[in-house]
């Protein structure tokens, strides 16, 4: 079995398409089954490409992960072209494509984003790793929104924010995970600036600096998920119901990971339902406020 075809396998063994504990969660189960279906499709196509770009597989190798993320692409183009698709992950978007008006550019960025880190293992600066948020996370706010509707240019701009505060939050989350897949996403100026050594990254637990920058950072994606936050205000029904809903679970996973200590080396935390849903009734009511 070629990487293309194993990898929507291990990409949806989880039946909502994404993992336990990521930021960018699951389709709410009170939400219309239609709508479901559409966000379970565009978590699943999310998930499928990070599977490609980061799932071990005995003697893959980068130009292999390449070779699959081109033929993903051209799946895509295949898919709004009318043409026959085979791969199930892209193929399961045909209904929101045709129903809501799916866009292209964002599924496309999404497999840019993982051609980048098949390139790109570190980050000299902030600035750096937001730019890279705009191919692997803004996207799905992007496509989340048109699942709901024709979204304006500004909750567009919003969407972004958030979506950029939730992957900051999961970088966070993943510090060990990642560095063992060869990545660092802290960035390095950041690393310099607390005294952060490969030492310490490759420790079991976090050490006082390490804990020190994971706070600072942590700081850092909260705003981001503080100034996106306006976009529930403007939603209604139960696209605003939804975006509450990954507010919340961003918000919830800092609240965690403080909780911890901001020990990042260790398995992310878990977010108790009771915690998630008193950020998720927070985000609510502010934004009826």
């Amino acid at each position: 079995m070629s990487l293309l075809e194993a990898a929507p396998l291990a990409g949806l063994r989880d039946p909502d398409g994404v993992r336990a504990g990521e930021n960018f969660p699951v389709a709410l189960r009170v939400l219309p089954g239609r709508v479901r279906r559409h966000l379970h499709a565009v978590y699943g196509y999310a998930r499928m490409l990070d599977d490609l770009g980061d799932e071990p597989v005995p003697g893959v190798g980068r130009a292999e992960r390449l070779a699959a993320l081109d033929a993903v692409e051209a799946q895509v183009h295949d898919l709004y072209a009318g043409r026959p698709v085979t791969l199930a992950a892209v193929a399961r978007l045909g209904p929101a494509v045709v129903e809501r008006g799916l866009p292209m550019a964002p599924l496309l960025r999404l497999i840019e984003a993982n051609r980048i880190d098949q390139l790109v293992t570190r980050y000299d600066t902030f600035e750096r790793l937001v730019d890279y948020c705009t191919f692997s996370a803004d996207p799905v706010g992007r496509l989340v929104l048109h699942v709901f509707g024709t979204p304006r240019p500004e909750q567009v701009a919003l969407s972004d924010r958030v979506c950029t505060g939730l992957q900051l939050v999961e970088h966070l989350q993943d510090v060990g995970e990642d560095r063992r897949r060869g990545r660092v996403y802290l960035p390095a100026e950041d690393l310099d600036r607390f005294g952060v050594t490969e030492a310490d990254l490759d420790a079991g637990s976090a050490g006082p600096a390490l804990r020190a920058l994971v706070a600072f950072e942590a700081e850092r994606a909260a705003a981001w998920l503080t100034s996106g936050a306006p976009l529930v205000a403007t939603l209604r029904g139960w696209a605003r119901l939804a975006v509450s809903g990954y507010l919340a679970g961003g918000r919830a996973a800092l609240t965690a990971l403080a909780r911890t200590g901001h020990d990042s080396l260790r398995e992310p935390p878990g977010r108790s339902s009771r915690l998630v849903l008193a950020h998720w009734v927070a985000a609510t009511v502010r934004s009826a406020g």
